[in-house]
């Protein structure tokens, strides 16, 4: 398939699922009500669009980062987790809630960004000696960990089962009750991260013939690793900030972009940033309209849905090493 067919196809997909997110819900609200007197619009204005456009903007950036992380790890189950900026942005705003009782979305969000910079810098400056992929991996992972052990422990000590309640809640993953506050904290942070990531798509396509060729064409990895710490590190910090963990996006849509575009990394970027908002445009609306009062969060969706496919991943892997 040529990629602007494919390209404008997403488009037209993303567009789609858009629309019908603000349709979608426990109360159906036709598109003939929309910008009428019909009280139901005020759900679409009020609670919908800013939902959408907050699953619009950070699947796109879920899914663009996943495709630079494994492009430029050559690793196909690279995924933006492997930072541990999400483990961390995620340790920033549990910290704000058990320490400072914080619920204002602006404290939360300060505090998770300011966990998600400082995770950056060390993760940066535990790199930054070596260009190595094996070694951005393995600083990763201590952040990853690290992160998430510290989050265990603020849950442990938690004040009251409110505070349990509220943390395990947000940890989850979810746009419900989201509003235009969050869209205007989180949009540009994910916009410029998303342009850093861009940049690097010759990067990744020298990277493909292995780090010591790439070099002998004049890249200057220390450049490209920079890039890709800071975009994934804004993309990342900003989504979790205001959502709280949503996992596998970013390691579902390249793999099942990769066989329309072909091997070159940099072909991947753009329509992995659209396949990731339309999945999380069609994830979010079909929590939405699971049985019951409660929603299903976007997150526990996110893992029942890449869970299988991780596994189905593995085992493809693993026949193909065999073979």
């Amino acid at each position: 398939m040529k990629r602007a067919q494919l390209l404008a196809g997403l488009a037209i997909l993303v567009a789609l699922l858009f629309v019908a997110s603000l349709a979608a819900g426990k109360v159906f609200v036709p598109f003939g009500t929309w910008f009428t007197d019909d009280p139901r619009w005020w759900i679409v204005a009020e609670l919908r669009l800013p939902r959408a456009i907050l699953g619009l903007v950070i699947g796109a950036g879920l899914g663009l980062t996943g495709a630079v992380l494994q492009g430029y790890l050559r690793n196909p189950l690279a995924d933006p987790s492997v930072l541990g900026v999400s483990s961390s942005a995620a340790l920033g705003a549990v910290a704000a809630i058990v320490l400072f009782a914080a619920s204002a979305p602006l404290a939360i969000f300060g505090a998770a960004m300011a966990a998600a910079a400082g995770s950056m810098l060390l993760l940066a400056a535990l790199a930054w000696r070596s260009q190595s992929a094996v070694t951005f991996v393995l600083a990763g992972t201590v952040l990853a960990s690290l992160g998430g052990a510290l989050t265990a422990f603020l849950i442990s000590i938690a004040p009251n089962p409110y505070a349990t309640a509220e943390i395990i809640d947000w940890i989850m993953g979810s746009l419900t009750d989201r509003s235009f506050a969050e869209v205007q904290l989180a949009t540009p942070f994910i916009l410029i991260g998303g342009i850093l990531l861009l940049f690097t798509g010759r990067a990744l396509d020298a990277l493909t013939l292995g780090e010591e060729a790439a070099r002998s064409l004049g890249l200057r990895l220390e450049r490209t690793q920079a890039l890709v710490v800071a975009g994934a590190g804004l993309v990342v910090g900003a989504s979790v900030a205001v959502t709280g963990v949503v996992g596998f996006v970013g390691l579902i849509v390249p793999h099942l972009l990769r066989p329309l575009v072909g091997a070159k990394p940099s072909a991947l970027l753009l329509p992995s940033a659209l396949g990731g908002a339309a999945l999380v445009l069609a994830a979010d609306s079909l929590v939405r309209l699971a049985p019951g009062a409660a929603e299903i969060r976007l997150g526990v969706a996110m893992a029942l849905i890449g869970t299988p496919f991780f596994f189905g991943l593995l085992l493809k892997l693993r026949r193909s090493a065999w073979i």
